[in-house]
């Protein structure tokens, strides 16, 4: 299967799909999988799941630029509306075939303990950028971008920019 097969195969399904790229030897695609089943279940008649084995066809990934497993795809109209990579939990799942259905993007929302990390490493770049008596500037802007990746998703300016630029995009 290449990609223009699957999109057309995707393109003639009448429901939204979400499309799971797994291999047998994957530890996370085997601990996601019960999961992944159970909410497909929920969701049963009104968004379908489709399992592609990433071993059967290789080609197919490299066309998509999947470069990880398991990688979820989310696909509307036979366009893709949005993409995951890494296990995840039921909740994140759940959000996911809403988003197939409703045809919107899941909203992203960081783990306090994730939010705090990348808070806490940003800030302590920032403070040895001022701390070193030359070339600051390149650590700083590296504590400056880690930093504001800890609240990015709660910023109305961000919002409204990747909003614009997602529909300009497409």
């Amino acid at each position: 299967m290449n990609q223009q097969q699957l999109l057309e195969k995707l393109a003639s399904r009448p429901r939204p799909t979400v499309v799971e790229f797994w291999a047998p030897w994957c530890a996370p695609c085997r601990v996601m999988a019960p999961a992944l089943e159970q909410t497909a279940r929920e969701f049963n008649g009104r968004v379908e799941l489709l399992r592609i084995n990433a071993d059967d066809h290789p080609a197919l990934l490299r066309e998509l630029r999947i470069f990880g497993i398991p990688t979820l795809l989310v696909v509307v109209n036979g366009k893709e509306l949005y993409r995951r990579t890494g296990a995840l939990s039921v909740n994140d799942l759940q959000a996911i075939f809403t988003s197939a259905l409703t045809g919107e993007r899941p909203a992203t929302t960081l783990r306090p303990v994730d939010r705090f990390l990348r808070g806490g490493a940003g800030v302590a770049l920032l403070a040895l950028a001022f701390t070193l008596p030359s070339q600051p500037l390149l650590l700083a802007l590296a504590g400056g971008a880690l930093l504001f990746s800890a609240v990015y998703d709660r910023c109305p300016v961000y919002r409204a920019v990747s909003a614009w630029i997602r529909a300009r995009t497409g």
